[in-house]
């Protein structure tokens, strides 16, 4: 398929600036993928539309304070923005500024126009782009939340006032440069609502990271390479899914991260052969490590029956992965209705479920 099939106009106003309070008052656009009906409600009501039984499958992941500030031996500033950790204690990360070379030692600044810290960042390897491979001199996570500032998307202008409010509540394993956003819209009181009816939760791990900066260059999106992000889904995960699974139920991913998470783990059961048909009681199987699963029109899914997620931005691995489960004629219709109803798009905009 061509990338450029992916593409749609997006009238600025749209775009939304501020994350919207409470978090469950955003709009919900409900696609049923059966009838192909689509329906318009708020967040709130997400119960009306799940079952006991099913299973909401969320990413626990929480953003780190990855944007850092630093200046170069001459004097002249750069940004630095971590996406993850590599072998050897290096970090991948994006680097803002110019003649940024390996070999050279940046000295890393308290907050965006502060004074130097003691901590500085040596240029071990250039990337494609403004990719570089850093080594810091102290472990980089706490010094992050020490001197950093929670990263927002470029397309978001204005300062956020709480940057709780680029966390999900249950955000607990620090690692993300981006938030799983589907996962924003959830309150404590609606997951508690969602658990007194019977709907269950589980957790996995997937730290979002490079692809997430990225739109699909190549014309053909099947030419297009995914980088690798962490993840993880731990046997009691597994177990609960497999169970929902093999009991009739639904297994809903919140989020497109979750989706990844669990085909990697359905993948993983099949031994690597993506063509072997899965074992009733054994849809996904528990692992931790690297996956570039990249999921676009064609694609069989195997561990998820239902999806919340965002409107995402145009020729995006996040749009295609939803065209793939949706379909894509139905998907297309969704985004020209919520265009047409003015729905609030990206990282604090409105949501999407389908069934």
């Amino acid at each position: 398929m061509r990338t450029s099939e992916f593409d749609y106009e997006l009238p600025p106003e749209l775009i939304a600036q501020k994350p919207i309070s409470p978090r469950d008052a955003s709009r919900l656009l409900v696609v049923d993928r059966d009838r192909r009906s689509l329906s318009h409600h708020h967040f709130y009501d997400l119960p009306e539309f799940l079952k006991p039984g099913d299973l909401l499958v969320h990413n626990q992941t929480r953003v780190v304070r990855a944007r850092l500030f630093a200046v170069k031996p001459t004097g002249g500033k750069v940004e630095i923005l971590l996406l993850r950790q590599e072998e050897g204690g290096l970090w991948r990360t994006l680097v803002g500024g110019r003649g940024v070379r390996p070999g050279m030692t940046l000295d890393l600044l308290d907050g965006p126009g502060g004074d130097t810290t003691k901590a500085v960042a040596r240029v071990v390897e250039r990337g494609e782009r403004a990719v570089r491979l850093l080594k810091f001199s102290e472990p980089v996570l706490p010094l992050a939340e020490r001197i950093g500032v929670t990263p927002l998307p470029p397309y978001i202008h204005e300062p956020l006032e709480d940057d709780e409010r680029y966390q999900t509540v249950y955000g607990s394993k620090p690692g993300s440069a981006a938030a799983p956003t589907a996962g924003l819209h959830f309150t404590a009181s609606l997951l508690h609502r969602l658990h007194e009816m019977g709907v269950r939760s589980a957790f996995v791990t997937l730290h979002i990271g490079l692809d997430t900066f990225q739109p699909v260059h190549e014309e053909q999106i099947e030419n297009h390479e995914m980088h690798t992000e962490y993840c993880s889904l731990r046997p009691e995960v597994a177990r609960q899914v497999n169970e929902t699974k093999l009991k009739g139920n639904r297994v809903v991913a919140v989020g497109t991260t979750g989706v990844r998470v669990l085909e990697t783990a359905a993948r993983l059961a099949l031994g690597g052969d993506p063509g072997a048909e899965s074992c009733p009681w054994r849809t996904v199987v528990p692992f931790e490590q690297e996956t570039d699963l990249f999921i676009y029109p064609g694609y069989r899914f195997r561990a998820v029956d239902a999806l919340i997620t965002n409107f995402h931005l145009p020729r995006s691995t996040l749009l295609m992965l939803v065209a793939a489960f949706a379909g894509k004629d139905l998907i297309d219709r969704a985004y020209r209705e919520a265009l047409e109803l003015e729905y609030r798009f990206y990282s604090f905009g409105d949501a999407m479920l389908i069934l």
